[in-house]
């Protein structure tokens, strides 16, 4: 984590958290705020519960700086499977449809990575948190509701692929904020004539900050707590808070 151990609780500090696979990210907050009774926290960059990696936490004035790392270029790693398709374009909901791969060659994927990388016009997935007439769209998805999504300008500098284990595909993303990645896995599928879902996501990297610097949350909490002389025996007044 970025080193403000002389900071006062109320300047707050800027906290690197590596997230575990299945927690949301305000899971990873309300721990954090609970656990080591901080009143003012926040985060800079939702990850979704099936991907891992860099989360951003601030506390106390530190919180006005959010903006500046939610707008700042990410950084991610993972994997997406040919062939196959499902709603939320990962393995949060079950497959919906198989389409084929024998046609692909590396050339195709090369020339469908070439069109998704630059200045884009994307469309996020039904199963998201963009806000629609006031809801978010994953609860509309949910509900099997048509709606009509509206395209987002995104910037995609690097998209990367490694086929050596075809059809699963690993890629290396760097792009700008409010990029989809599920998005580009929805799309890279589509424009090889068959279908894709992402199997795994890691963010490495948000601006500066790399996942290498992060801590694991319980290390975090059990430093923090030791740090302000909480008695780590005694229970947490919101056991219902626990992860």
């Amino acid at each position: 984590m970025i080193d403000e151990s002389g900071a006062s609780p109320d300047e707050g500090e800027v906290i690197l958290l590596n997230k575990p696979l299945t927690w949301t990210s305000f899971d990873a907050v309300n721990k954090i705020k609970r656990a080591c009774r901080i009143k003012k926290i926040g985060h800079a960059g939702t990850l979704d519960p099936l991907a891992t990696g860099l989360l951003i936490l601030c506390t106390g004035k530190k919180t006005k700086e959010i903006d500046k790392y939610q707008g700042a270029e990410k950084e991610y790693t993972g994997k997406l499977v040919l062939g196959k398709t499902t709603p939320s374009i990962d393995l949060e909901t079950p497959f919906d449809g198989e389409y084929p791969t024998d046609h692909i060659t590396l050339e195709l994927m090369q020339a469908a990575v070439a069109k998704l990388t630059g200045e884009l016009a994307q469309y996020p997935p039904i199963y998201s948190a963009v806000k629609m007439g006031g809801e978010r769209l994953y609860k509309k998805a949910r509900r099997g509701e048509v709606v009509e999504i509206k395209s987002r300008s995104v910037s995609v500098p690097v998209f990367e692929i490694d086929a050596a284990n075809f059809p699963e595909v690993s890629f290396r993303i760097v792009c700008s904020k409010g990029t989809y990645i599920r998005s580009l896995v929805r799309d890279f599928g589509m424009l090889l004539e068959s279908g894709a879902y992402m199997s795994e996501l890691c963010r490495t990297r948000i601006g500066t900050y790399w996942l290498k610097d992060a801590e694991e949350i319980e290390d975090y909490v059990k430093r923090k707590r030791l740090e302000l002389n909480l008695d780590l025996g005694k229970p947490n007044p919101n056991p219902e808070s626990e992860i």
